[in-house]
């Protein structure tokens, strides 16, 4: 059997020192987007972190089979614009985001690195997560919502109309459920106090976040739209569009951090054995709102505010 056949290389049949060494030679030799597929009789591993070490994160390693006799691993090389964040990933697939919470990766706040940059951070196996966001591709779209194609003036009017509304419904119910639980439980779980200060903080940094949103980026949105559309010169605001992102996005980063802290309090939402059905109560509803904000500032922070700046751009170059 030939050693290298079509980007097929069958590596047991390689001469040892030449193993490697051919497996680069032909890596080297793929453009953008083309593929070699290698084939052992044990895990490659070690050639995917020697190649993570001398080429840097351009390649996507995805393992076709896994053992116990053969091992086949595709290798695609990534193309300039293949090259991206975690948030750009799940703003063109948001079922991929489920992927990303099984490991704790942040991808609203935290979604400008690529996921290279963070499994390194969290000491995640890369490789791992690869597979299972390539078996999400292998899954039917039927039920995916592609918030990605929506128009920038729709899209941020379905932020307020969901997710806004959402927070003014929910987060002051939490906050009272919080105050109350922790009046209850603190003296025996004095986390809850801690908790229940966050959730009062959180309350006033959204309820505010919300309110400047639409009077101020929302509110522009439409303007840039209508520019567009009507094919008129945009009248730019005082403050520029990059400015107003950039405190945006800090405030969300800041209350990321603080349901980060509720976690880590709550050791990932426990029932202790003595809660009352408030208490299970109140981290059912922090989980969902905490779910539900991830979505909100996904589609803020990934879709809504770049596609804003480029359109933006567009229109004043």
């Amino acid at each position: 059997m030939e050693t290298i056949e079509q980007n097929y290389i069958n590596v047991p049949l390689i001469e040892p020192k030449l193993k490697h060494p051919t497996i680069f030679r032909v890596f080297d030799g793929l453009a953008g987007g083309e593929s070699l597929t290698i084939h052992n009789d044990h895990d490659p591993k070690p050639v995917y972190y020697q190649l993570l070490g001398e080429r840097g994160d351009v390649f996507i390693w995805e393992y076709l089979e896994e053992g116990p006799e053969w091992w086949d691993v595709r290798i695609t090389k990534k193309g300039e614009n293949d090259k991206e964040t975690v948030g750009e990933i799940a703003a063109k697939d948001l079922r991929k985001a489920e992927v990303f919470k099984k490991y704790g990766i942040d991808f609203c706040c935290g979604g400008k690195k690529t996921l290279a940059q963070v499994c390194n951070e969290k000491n995640i196996d890369v490789t791992k997560v690869e597979t299972e966001l390539q078996q999400v591709n292998s899954v039917a779209k039927a039920s995916a919502v592609s918030y990605n194609d929506w128009n920038i003036d729709f899209l941020a009017d379905y932020i307020i109309n969901t997710h806004h509304s959402y927070v003014r419904k929910y987060i002051p119910e939490i906050n009272s459920y919080a105050l109350k639980v922790a009046q209850v439980h603190g003296a025996e779980h004095p986390e809850l106090i801690e908790i229940s200060t966050i959730i009062g903080t959180i309350k006033d940094e959204l309820l505010d976040h919300c309110e400047d949103e639409e009077k101020g980026i929302f509110s522009y949105v439409k303007e840039i739209v209508a520019a567009k559309n009507q094919q008129k010169t945009l009248v730019t605001p005082s403050r520029t569009l990059a400015s107003q992102i950039d405190e945006l996005e800090h405030e969300h980063d800041t209350v990321g951090r603080l349901l980060d802290r509720i976690r880590e309090l709550s050791q990932g939402y426990a029932i202790p054995a003595d809660a009352c059905t408030s208490y299970k109560l109140l981290y059912k509803m922090i989980q969902e709102f905490e779910d539900d904000l991830h979505i909100h500032i996904h589609l803020e922070n990934n879709i809504l505010f770049p596609k804003a700046a480029e359109m933006e751009k567009s229109l004043t170059a």
